[in-house]
């Protein structure tokens, strides 16, 4: 009970020493410890708004970068697509040159192998006729049982029967 009762009204001296040390406590706290505690507190309320102004601006820059992001795509997508269009259509030129080409170098070999088919024809009715003719000389000249003398003769002789024949009705 004794404490009980010193507690609940305490002495005058208790007062002014428990108010004293208060007061200085409060001065010395003031003097040397509100100004670097308030100082901490604005620093770290600055740097908590740098850092939500850092994250705000990482946001936008982030944003901003995925729009970048998505026109380089886009650009990328269509340089592809012309990249694959000039390769068709360059594939295509190539087919149709190389088309073109062939056809141009199958027909000069049509042409050349009837150039050659119409010498050797020419040929073959030149040598035709020079044996046609050298047979009827040799059949004409039995008939009549007479023989020419002279070579030169005889070739002045199918000479003038060729020339007398038409050749070019076959």
């Amino acid at each position: 009970m004794i404490l009980a009762n010193s507690l609940a009204t305490p002495a005058i001296g208790t007062i002014f020493w428990a108010t004293f040390t208060f007061i200085c406590f409060f001065l010395l706290l003031a003097k040397f410890g509100w100004k670097p505690i308030l100082n901490a507190v604005k620093a770290r309320d600055e740097m908590i708004k740098g850092s939500l102004e850092a994250a705000e601006k990482a946001r936008e820059d982030m944003k901003k970068l995925q729009a970048d992001n998505e026109t380089i795509l886009h650009k990328a997508r269509e340089e592809r697509e012309n990249i694959l269009k000039e390769a068709r259509d360059i594939r295509d030129k190539l087919i149709n040159e190389a088309k073109g080409k062939a056809g141009e170098e199958a027909e000069k070999l049509i042409e050349k192998a009837r150039q050659g088919i119409e010498r050797e024809k020419e040929k073959a009715l030149s040598e035709i006729h020079e044996q046609v003719a050298f047979l009827s000389v040799e059949i004409a000249s039995k008939l009549l049982g007479e023989k020419l003398e002279e070579s030169d003769r005889q070739n002045k002789l199918i000479d003038n029967y060729l020339k007398e024949i038409d050749f070019n009705k076959n």
